[in-house]
């Protein structure tokens, strides 16, 4: 069954579900669409980072004290980029540390259902992506989003697209050059 087929009450029940099974991981997490963040609390307070082990690989991750399992261990849903992720030891009010987990995504454009391929999935279609502004993109993708913003602005009001204006622009340009041509039927596709 699709999930636009789904009752309220099994939409509620599967985000519980899914509540459920998150909060039963031995860390939490947290994601943009670029990057990732990993918590791992109640690391006793007297370690410090060379009591660790934390292995950031582009599709592996482990960390975990040194001597004992690790913590978070496997496979990563996708790939990172290492140079670009960081981890750090922080010290919790109740006195326990926590291990900070930063890491950077290879693919910018794309959410993680998961961390480690062995954990619970999450619904990635019900993500609600933080709101961005025009200033976050680079210069080619701002001009194609404002272009793309003014255009359905000028359809909203009846008006001529930038294309349609460039259009008539090159057929005035032309009539202008070519007076004695008449183009009072001329059409442009």
């Amino acid at each position: 069954m699709a999930d636009k087929d789904l009752t309220p009450e099994q939409e509620a029940a599967a985000r519980a579900s899914e509540a459920a099974e998150q909060a039963a991981l031995p860390y939490k997490w947290t994601q943009t669409i670029a990057e990732l963040d990993i918590l791992i609390s109640g690391i006793p307070g007297n370690l410090k980072g060379r009591d660790l082990v934390v292995e950031l690989k582009k599709q592996k991750i482990s960390a975990g004290i040194k001597g004992q399992p690790p913590i978070l261990s496997g496979d990563l849903a996708h790939a990172i980029l290492t140079e670009d992720s960081t981890w750090t030891l922080t010290t919790s009010p109740d006195g326990t540390k926590t291990i900070e987990i930063h890491l950077d995504k290879a693919n910018k454009m794309e959410w993680w259902a998961h961390v480690v391929t062995s954990a619970p999935k999450i619904d990635v279609t019900k993500i609600q992506p933080e709101n961005s502004s025009l200033s976050d993109l680079d210069g080619e993708t701002r001009g194609m989003v404002e272009k793309m913003m003014y255009d359905q602005r000028q359809k909203e009001m009846g008006l001529p697209t930038s294309e349609d204006q460039k259009k008539a622009d090159i057929l005035k340009n032309f009539q202008a050059q070519h007076p004695e041509m008449d183009f009072s039927k001329a059409k442009i596709n």
